[in-house]
């Protein structure tokens, strides 16, 4: 038998077995957890914002099949809790006829986790801003529609790194 038939099957063999080490860090793979989300404090006059939050949040943490979403603070390990604190919409560019076409949304908040149990702080953001731009259309619709979306752009990076950051801080014994 010729060396190179035995070689390639024993190279194939060698790269399916071998492992790379690669860990996705969006999944928590230790011990469930329960974690119970508090309704954020909404310090500004966007009235049904904390409620997209909370929403959003949820999302973010059904992806996991180890962390669970409960709704009463005696049956989690784990406590989020956050606050709005301003929106603000200030005006960025203006067009010919001197009327705004770019328009940027920030979004100031602040948010903490904690293990119940210990007390321990796993996560601690005291402010933190999160901004994104929209384009201002001929239409008032059109505009309100835009900064919805760029709102909703804002919550679900918001989500996905607390999200992030939950399931890197939580401790896997």
């Amino acid at each position: 038998m010729k060396p190179v038939y035995i070689i390639i099957p024993l190279l194939f063999l060698a790269v399916i077995f071998s492992s790379c080490g690669y860990h996705n860090p969006n999944v928590y793979s230790g011990p469930a957890k329960s974690i119970y989300l508090t309704e954020w404090k909404n310090r500004t006059s966007e009235l049904s914002i904390h409620s997209k939050i909370y929403r959003s949040l949820t999302k973010w943490y059904q992806k996991s099949s180890s962390i669970s979403v409960v709704r009463e603070k005696s049956s989690a390990d784990l406590i989020l809790a956050g606050e709005i604190v301003s929106i603000d919409l200030p005006s960025l560019s203006f067009g010919i006829d001197n009327t705004t076409t770019e328009v940027k949304v920030k979004l100031r908040v602040r948010y903490i986790l904690k293990e119940i149990s210990t007390n321990k702080i796993i996560l601690e953001v005291p402010d933190e801003t999160w901004t994104e731009e929209y384009f201002v259309g001929l239409s008032s619709s059109q505009a309100g529609d835009n900064e919805e979306e760029a709102l909703d752009t804002i919550l679900e990076d918001l989500s996905q790194k607390i999200y992030r950051n939950t399931v890197s801080g939580i401790p896997r014994l």
